[in-house]
């Protein structure tokens, strides 16, 4: 039985996930926020009066340490359901395995591209290039992870904004982009952009953007200034020049 995060925060979801794993639980589930699932951070005008509604709010690195704090990757199965922003979710995952010395062959997992109607970060026309990115990069680092269509939660979920939850979050946002070393992030976001300009995959470069600090807003504002995209903040396509 799958057991799947609630609204909120990293630190509220981990509450919820660590009692699941400490009860026995092998399979946990990760639904990640609306503004999450279209690649835009909690501090962005898109996100307005949608962070933490129906999933958790992950912006960087730092909240996936929080989200599975005393639980050790290589003991459970995760689920993680982010649409387009699968990837980046993936390697925020392998990224705290790797904190907590887990193999990245010792971990198992599915994605979840959220199903047909989800929100989406690209438009059509670049769809199959990072999804055949990410197949490529489970082949080659991943193998005990798969990809499958994994129904999320509506973007008008019944759950209110939440006004304190918001602040927190950009508070926490704030703070990441005040103790980073922003020259090694702007490097990396530009590998990032060269990859999605080439043929080169994109997942290492993006790992090592996040590892630097990158937020997943920032990584997918990148890839976005190449492959096109976006949506409003109501979940309307973005016109796109």
């Amino acid at each position: 039985m799958h057991h799947y995060t609630g609204p909120g925060t990293a630190v509220e979801s981990n509450e919820y996930l660590r009692r699941r794993a400490d009860g026995g639980a092998r399979a946990l589930a990760v639904v990640v926020d609306v503004p999450t699932r279209q690649g835009y951070d909690s501090d962005s005008r898109e996100a307005a009066g949608r962070v933490g509604r129906a999933g958790v709010a992950i912006d960087s690195v730092d909240d996936m340490r929080v989200l599975f704090r005393g639980i050790r990757l290589g003991a459970v199965s995760v689920t993680l359901t982010a649409a387009d922003p699968a990837g980046a979710l993936l390697l925020l995952c392998q990224l705290v395995g790797e904190e907590q010395g887990v193999p990245a062959r010792r971990m198992k997992g599915v994605l979840g591209t959220g199903g047909a109607g989800g929100p989406r970060v690209f438009p059509a026309s670049a769809a199959p290039r990072p999804g055949a990115d990410v197949l490529a990069y489970l082949r080659a680092e991943l193998p005990g992870w798969t990809v499958r269509a994994v129904a999320a939660p509506p973007p008008d979920a019944a759950c209110l904004p939440c006004p304190v939850l918001e602040s927190r979050q950009r508070e926490r946002l704030a703070k990441l982009r005040a103790w980073r070393d922003q020259d090694l992030v702007g490097e990396a976001l530009l590998r990032v952009h060269k990859a999605a300009w080439g043929t080169d995959g994109v997942l290492p470069p993006m790992k090592d953007a996040l590892r630097s600090g990158a937020t997943v807003g920032e990584v997918y504002g990148t890839l976005r200034e190449v492959w096109g995209g976006g949506v409003g903040p109501q979940g309307t396509p973005r016109r796109t020049t």
